[in-house]
């Protein structure tokens, strides 16, 4: 059973089940939160913000690293449910870090590389520890015998962070670590479809953390719709679609909240065409299919220069094929199924939508009889037209356009040709 935390208490109540995106079969109960329950932790985040904004920065950031180190030292009870509820593999075979493309065949990328929950982990330390070294110390602008103007930057408040589903623990903790080392308070929504690992790590910082410094509630888009109209909350940082991040931005204008939002990409690598050909399409596949392509700034578009387009698509076919699908979890793969339904119908409709335009696909979406959960083989679709969904969605699971390009004005104009941004590849 897994807890909303409350003023460094965990709190009890109404339950929902989690389904394993492996084996779409019941995985954990989780408490979901009330608005009693985000009053609750509204009113002890403004009580404990009283102290914690009067702390030095320094004794903010010996708090961070004091949780970096208790999140370290028992990282395998954060690990499980990740894994579980993520669809990431939990094998007991880990290696530190990823290693992109180090004298080594870049298809083990697909086989033997670190787990991706693991390197979720690292990440989210990582976040934390690089925030405790950060601080905005006051700076003095102008002083004369009269007159002193000091440029500072005041704690916010309480801070609501409503979190995504597909690295539910380092987009938290980097919304967490940052506020808390400035002097706020956060309060956490997980996804509904990930909630049980943030609120684990929540309940391991009650240890370190005064109470009602960190607090975690889990719960739908309700409880979500809740924290962007509270008057208690002052800030809102939030992680998600495009179409949710315009309803935040209006509901939390209603209390003139700070927001901050990250949305939908809809990311293009562009190959040009004086590249290692069989070193850049092992890069690009593993830049595409990692997670299954659920991450922000996943590849999502690939543009080839005409001149090694055959070229680079047969290397990176040979790539994809590489891939290896485990089901059970146990072995050391970085390919994952879709995380949960509604995404998985998205990913399936695309590539429906690819068919009924008879744009060719050059292989996946072959799995659904083999395997239980939620995977999806990886699908290639060669050449599809600029204005297809497929090169115009952000399509968050593992279905790649590729593209061929001959001069760069054109280029340039069709790589931004879309209504969402977030990043690129040259």
């Amino acid at each position: 059973m897994f807890y909303n935390i409350i003023n460094s208490e965990r709190r009890t109540g109404e339950s929902a089940t989690l389904t394993d995106p492996r084996k779409k079969q019941p995985l954990w109960a989780v408490t979901v939160a009330n608005e009693t329950d985000l009053n609750d932790a509204v009113q002890a985040a403004r009580a404990a913000f009283q102290s914690w904004k009067l702390l030095s920065a320094v004794s903010r950031q010996n708090y961070l690293l004091k949780l970096a180190d208790e999140v370290e030292r028992r990282r395998s009870e954060i690990h499980g449910p990740l894994a579980g509820e993520t669809g990431k593999s939990v094998s007991q075979y880990y290696i530190k870090r990823l290693n992109i493309g180090q004298g080594r065949d870049p298809r083990c990328l697909f086989m033997s590389q670190d787990l991706l929950a693991n390197i979720e982990i690292d990440d989210m330390l990582d976040f934390i520890r690089f925030n405790a070294s950060q601080s905005l110390p006051d700076e003095v602008q102008y002083e004369d015998e009269k007159i002193k103007i000091v440029s500072t930057h005041h704690p916010i408040g309480v801070v609501g962070a409503i979190c995504p589903w597909n690295f539910p623990l380092v987009l938290a903790t980097g919304k967490v670590a940052a506020a808390l080392v400035m002097g706020n308070c956060v309060i956490i929504k997980p996804s509904p479809f990930t909630p049980c690992a943030t609120l684990k790590f929540v309940e391991l910082a009650m240890s370190i953390l005064p109470p009602g410094v960190l607090q975690a509630l889990n719960g739908n888009n309700g409880i979500g719709g809740l924290m962007t109209t509270h008057p208690g909350i002052d800030k809102i940082s939030f992680t998600g679609s495009s179409a949710t991040g315009k309803k935040v931005a209006v509901s939390a204008a209603q209390t003139l909240k700070r927001v901050t939002l990250e949305l939908g990409g809809n990311d293009a690598s562009i190959i040009c065409p004086d590249i290692d050909v069989k070193n850049v399409a092992s890069k690009v596949a593993a830049g595409t299919f990692f997670h299954s392509g659920q991450m922000c700034v996943a590849t999502k578009r690939v543009y080839v220069h005409e001149a090694i387009f055959l070229e680079f698509r047969d290397a990176f076919m040979e790539a994809v094929k590489s891939i290896r699908i485990d089901p059970s979890g146990k072995q050391p793969v970085l390919f994952s199924p879709v995380q949960n339904e509604i995404q998985y119908k998205i990913v399936k409709d695309l590539i429906a939508d690819c068919r009924e335009h008879d744009y060719t696909i050059l292989c996946g979406d072959n799995l659904d009889d083999k395997y239980p959960g939620l995977f999806i083989a990886p699908v290639v679709v060669d050449q599809p037209p600029d204005d297809s969904r497929v090169m115009q969605m952000e399509q968050f699971g593992p279905i790649i356009p590729l593209a061929k390009w001959g001069s760069e004005d054109e280029l340039i104009a069709r790589v931004n040709g879309t209504d969402t941004g977030l990043g690129a590849c040259v």
